[in-house]
């Protein structure tokens, strides 16, 4: 059944990833809190320009603090000096009173405003008055802060209020009095939240222990005396991972927490709890410290810097994203992907979000250290809208081939829309403006699926040109450029044959530019090629074929698609070169665009130009050629694996073999052309990078026979 029509904005994502103007800070931003259409924001910076202003210009000096009309992105409402005598203050946390008039900021300052203070201050929003009477003397940086209509609770480095002691959380009224609430943590607290019904609050930490009892990064505590209600003992959150943030949402009957770890693996995710006992309903174990959260309707977003969800099925160790969204019911992503950079401080990204509503919009705000957004010069605060969804889909990149009489064979990389997953293209043809083919297809940043329309309507020795175009049911991408190919009055015979053998994978490296490498078999199974190798290399390896050359230093190609371990198989690649450095022509890794910490079934050359084939079925077991072909000449390598063993050939002649050898490492991966990890295999070369042209990769399911493999070689080197 064909995919329904694209929509904009798929539900359940219900905000846009196009980022709004909105101005900049010069710094951090650590807090945000919003109130009757503005939105209070606050950290470490001194100050502020509009959008697209770079650095150093049209700026408007401030003191760590800064108010915006949620719907302009421009400064608006109270305006706030944060101080401190060593002139190293700093705001970590805001929260508005229930009914909207007073404004608390926790942080690590001596003034706001000139009125005298001690890291806790409270602010009449209608007035924009310091209050000189809400005075409680906080030890320690404050660093969170939660207001009910009576009382203020908070946390961070605390150690002591209005001379009493204090583990790391206390609580004053709203006049400032200090309250018998006092949960006793032993190392600094990050958040806090409070249930719906005010009987208890949410901790979150550094911590090890409450209240004496092992309780790590997380503890309920009742709001009447801080006693301990649930605790979580080490290792329910790993020991080297903190909780940064706490977000509680009724209509879920849940609270989410934001979690960043120190070491490799450690838990850097998100957990959904049940309020009605405290127990976790699920948690996704997405590795990038986790530093925001927010649920708008029925989605949770978050502020990270994620860089492997494999674990949640998604990519593996790969670029860094720090917007992400996902179901409150099923910890999967979803299509929303705007984006920002690291930025400055800690090089985390994003630290802070709130959700404000004007007119009608509701606006999803972010703060922190990034420098960019969606590409483009913005430091420290974007916002996103419920709407207008106003970004089109990337351009398709297009593959069009013909290798026999009757077809024209239209490929093209799915584009990415990064709030939409659903997206419908049109393929159009000889300058026509009716579609000749029009399909919905799904795609994330990191899965674009290669979609193909097969013409059969055409004629031997007519040429044919093709656009596609993608839309999102509201916006719709330039047509790609025109891509031509012309009818053969007869079947080439190589890549028929590649076919007729049952090449699920056929990489012809035939493109004139670009990263997208069109599969050429029924299997779709493209791959994008990194660093920019040099395209459109002739003559190559085969009769009428282009090839790609790789420099040897920083260029390899990998599959789109995830493999499960294949177990009977054959691979195929021609390759030329004159290298001694060596390196991988073709294998398969557990990772895309950063190197594989799983790596087998793969042929390296070695720095003697000698050629290895090697699986690891627990222990490493290789075969290598007794020849060098590192002579500048075109060679076609072949390795299968099957019942019979392990076998390699060159130039349709078997080379070496090993049948006591049936089966590899078992894990889910990619397959990779010209670079990848060989540490630890035998003969390791200087470069794990090929430095040479490789041209007609395939891979087949099956063990090809010998006599295939020979007819294979004489295909490639007739004429």
């Amino acid at each position: 059944m064909p995919a329904p029509p694209a929509t904009a904005l798929q539900a359940p994502v219900a905000l846009t990833a196009d980022n709004l103007a909105t101005y900049q800070t010069n710094g951090i931003v650590w807090a945000m809190a919003q109130a009757n259409g503005i939105v209070y924001t606050a950290g470490t910076f001194s100050a502020i320009r509009p959008a697209g202003s770079a650095a150093g210009t049209n700026e408007t000096a401030v003191a760590n603090f800064a108010a915006f009309d949620a719907a302009t992105g421009q400064p608006a409402g109270c305006q706030l000096n944060f101080t401190v005598g060593s002139d190293n203050a700093t705001v970590r946390a805001l929260a508005v009173s229930p009914d909207g008039h007073t404004l608390y900021a926790g942080g690590f300052f001596g003034q706001v405003n000139g009125v005298g203070v001690s890291s806790l201050a409270a602010i009449d929003l209608d007035t924009c008055q310091v209050s000189g009477s809400f005075h409680p003397a906080v030890a320690g940086t404050v660093r969170t802060v939660q207001a009910t209509a009576d009382t203020v609770f908070f946390g961070g480095d605390v150690t002591s209020v209005a001379g009493q002691h204090r583990g790391r959380y206390a609580a004053v009224t709203t006049a400032g009095a200090l309250l018998p609430w006092a949960p006793d943590a032993d190392n600094p607290g990050r958040a806090l939240a409070l249930t719906p019904n005010g009987q208890d609050a949410i901790l979150g930490g550094d911590f090890n222990t409450v209240d004496g009892v092992n309780s790590h990064s997380l503890a309920v505590v009742d709001t009447s005396a801080g006693a301990l209600v649930k605790a979580y003992p080490t290792g329910f959150i790993d020991a080297t991972s903190v909780t940064k943030t706490i977000i509680v949402d009724p209509a879920s009957n849940s609270f989410y927490t934001g979690n960043e770890g120190t070491g490799t693996g450690v838990f850097d995710g998100r957990i959904r709890f049940s309020l009605t006992d405290f127990n976790q309903v699920w948690r996704d174990n997405c590795l990038g410290a986790t530093q925001s959260l927010e649920v708008y309707r029925t989605v949770l977003y978050s502020g990270s810097h994620a860089h492997d969800c494999s674990s949640m099925g998604e990519y593996p160790d790969s670029v860094r994203k720090h917007l992400l969204a996902e179901s409150v019911d099923d910890p999967h992503l979803l299509a929303w992907f705007p984006d920002t950079n690291d930025g400055i401080g800690e090089k985390i990204g994003p630290r802070v979000m709130a959700l404000a509503s004007v007119g009608g919009t509701d606006y999803l705000w972010v703060g922190g250290e990034f420098t960019t957004v969606n590409g483009t010069a913005q430091q420290g605060l974007t916002r996103f809208a419920s709407g207008p969804d106003t970004g089109a889909p990337s351009l398709p990149q297009t593959s069009v081939t013909s290798i026999a009489p009757g077809a024209v064979k239209v490929s093209w990389q799915s584009s990415i829309d990064n709030d939409d997953g659903l997206l419908t293209y049109r393929v159009y043809r000889n300058g026509g403006t009716t579609p000749v083919y029009t399909v919905s297809a799904s795609s994330l940043p990191w899965v674009r699926p290669q979609i193909t329309y097969t013409d059969t309507d055409v004629t031997p020795g007519v040429k044919y040109t093709y656009r596609v175009s993608a839309s999102d049911g509201t916006n719709t991408s330039a047509l790609s450029p025109n891509a031509s190919a012309t009818v053969p009055t007869s079947a080439e015979a190589y890549p028929t044959q590649v076919l007729a053998d049952g090449a699920t994978l056929y990489w012809r490296y035939d493109a004139a530019s670009g990263s997208y490498n069109a599969d050429s078999s029924t299997g779709d199974d493209s791959g994008i090629s990194v660093g920019g190798p040099v395209h459109g290399v002739t003559p190559g390896a085969v009769p009428g074929s282009k090839a790609y050359t790789f420099n040897g230093s920083s260029q390899w190609t990998y599959s789109d698609r995830l493999h499960p371990k294949p177990t009977t198989y054959s691979i195929e690649a021609w390759f030329k070169t004159t290298t001694t450095a060596g390196g991988k022509i073709m294998g398969f890794g557990a990772n895309t665009t950063h190197p594989s910490n799983h790596y087998d079934k793969h042929v390296y050359m070695t720095n003697n130009g000698r050629l290895t084939f090697g699986v690891n079925p627990g222990a490493i077991r290789t075969i290598s050629t007794p020849a060098a072909y590192n002579d500048g000449k075109w060679h076609l390598v072949v390795a299968t694996e099957g019942t019979n063993g392990i076998k390699l050939y060159v130039d349709g002649v078997q080379r070496a073999a090993d049948a006591s050898v049936t089966g590899s490492e078992s894990y889910s991966g990619y397959w990779r052309v010209g670079y990848d990890k060989l540490v630890g295999w035998p003969n390791v070369p200087t470069s794990l990078y090929f430095a040479g042209s490789i041209d007609e990769v395939a891979v087949y399911p099956g063990v090809l026979t010998p006599t295939q493999i020979a007819h294979h070689y004489a295909l490639g080197t007739a004429g």
